[in-house]
């Protein structure tokens, strides 16, 4: 039995939804492991540091 085109299209669009979903969920692992992995050095300290004093110096 042929399928009525509206059921294609929900079906797609249920597969589009979660594809979106695995998408999101991948980025926010990714970002748990830099933001995980950052904690646990100075990169971001210094980082921020070098900036603001960049920032002071030509203020001054």
């Amino acid at each position: 039995m042929l399928r009525q085109p509206r059921d294609l299209w929900a079906d797609q669009s249920a597969q589009a939804t979660a594809e979106y979903a695995l998408v999101i969920l991948g980025a926010a692992a990714i970002a748990g492991a830099l933001i995980a992995w950052a904690g646990g050095t100075d990169v971001i300290k210094s980082f921020f540091n070098k900036i603001f004093h960049q920032l002071m110096s030509g203020l001054g």
